[in-house]
């Protein structure tokens, strides 16, 4: 299963947490996805899916969280890409 990355945001607070997300969609599924992530270190994340926009089919939604639960790669690449994005700053 591939995905494509849409869209990514990162933001690290005055408490030093950090909260993004990633937006994606996947083959064969009508809707998109947003993957938001929390951490209070940057260092153990936790995360929540969601459509982005329009809803989707539940079933393909339960299919993505399995996948993003058993799949590193897939997992970390959409962490990586809220990472890369992340606000340095000053900016």
């Amino acid at each position: 299963m591939t995905i494509k990355i849409l869209g990514s945001e990162m933001r690290r607070h005055e408490d030093r947490s950090f909260v993004g997300k990633t937006i994606f969609s996947m083959d064969n599924h009508k809707a998109n996805y947003e993957i938001t992530f929390f951490s209070t270190r940057g260092t153990e994340w936790d995360y929540s899916l969601s459509f982005a926009g329009e809803p989707g089919s539940e079933e393909e939604m339960l299919q993505t969280d399995a996948l993003l639960e058993t799949n590193d790669d897939i997992y970390n690449e959409l962490l990586d890409a809220a990472l890369d994005a992340q606000e340095v700053e000053g900016e």
